[in-house]
C-alpha cells in the first residue's frame, strides 16, 4: 500500500524518503532483539515519530506521508537493520514485517495516519 501511495498519490518522493529515514533511524535505535520473542520495540514511538515528521514535512499530505514513513520506516529500521541480531535471539527462522493482523507495522501505519 505504501508503494501505491508513492506512485499514485500526491506525496513528494523526497519528503517520503525523509520520513522513512527518520522513522527508520528511531525504530533502529529503540528496537531490541528479545530471545524467544524477536525484535521488539515500544508500540507508540514509531507512530508518534511518523505523525510528527509527516506534519512537519508536509501538513497537506500528512496522512499519506505518515503511513508511508511509519510502515516502511519500521520495516527498514526495526526488521532489516537488525537482521544480524536474529542470530543472537536463537530463533530458527525470522519473519520480516511482523506476524499476524495486528502486528507493529500495521498498528504503526494506522495510528500514524490517525495522529497526522
Amino acid at each position: 500500500f505504501s508503494g501505491y501511495l508513492l506512485v499514485n498519490g500526491p506525496v513528494d518522493p523526497l519528503r517520503a524518503l525523509l520520513a522513512v529515514a527518520a522513522v527508520a533511524a528511531v525504530s533502529y535505535k529503540i528496537s531490541r532483539p528479545l530471545p524467544g520473542l524477536g525484535i521488539a520495540m515500544p508500540m507508540l514511538i514509531a507512530p508518534l515519530t511518523a505523525a510528527l515528521v509527516a506534519v512537519l514535512l508536509d501538513s497537506a499530505q500528512s496522512a499519506q506521508l505518515a503511513y508511508i514513513g511509519g510502515t516502511l520506516g519500521v520495516i527498514i529500521g526495526a526488521d532489516l537493520m537488525h537482521l544480524n541480531d536474529v542470530r543472537k535471539i536463537g530463533a530458527p527462522f525470522a519473519s520480516i514485517g511482523g506476524g499476524g493482523t495486528f502486528d507493529g507495522i500495521f498498528i504503526t501505519g494506522i495510528v500514524a495516519v490517525l495522529l497526522a
